[in-house]
């Protein structure tokens, strides 16, 4: 199963937010950071706040932060959020499916078995377990930022 760029974005605004937590920081920070697209990653930060997992604070120092501890943020939900329903075959879509041997095919049936078993491991950890180096992580996404500082 392939996740999809969006899916792969909201993890990484998450990881980046839970390797500070204290700290705010801007969609254009994270964007440079990742190199890519702050229009692409203010969809996936609208959806992420409306799903109660960020904090848009506005004004001077304002910026991004966690809604949540990053213990209390489940990786399987997040991911769930962001991909809708699982399609991984055109015969899991109802209104578009034209598979001529649906009715008679076993492979639905696996991959639906494959697909559960994929969540059942994403819910066994929480954006807590992500950062766990969260020192290393800072390290890296932050390197930017503290050369900055430096300057």
């Amino acid at each position: 199963m392939r996740l999809t760029s969006f899916t792969d974005y909201s993890l990484r605004v998450l990881m980046f937010l839970a390797a500070d937590p204290e700290r705010r920081a801007t969609i254009a920070e994270i964007a440079r950071t990742f190199e890519i697209s702050e229009n692409h990653l203010m969809k996936v930060v609208h959806l992420l706040g409306k799903a109660g997992l960020l904090a848009n604070v506005r004004g001077k120092g304002g910026g991004l932060q966690l809604a949540k501890a990053p213990n209390a943020i489940n990786i399987g939900k997040v991911v769930r959020t962001t991909e809708g329903r699982p399609m991984p075959a055109e015969c899991f879509d109802r209104e578009r499916n034209r598979c001529v041997i649906t009715p008679i095919c076993k492979l639905r049936h696996a991959l639906d078995e494959a697909v559960k078993a994929f969540y059942a491991v994403l819910d066994q950890y929480t954006l807590e377990d992500l950062v766990r180096n969260r020192h290393a992580v800072a390290k890296v996404l932050f390197i930017d930022a503290a050369r900055a500082r430096v300057a």
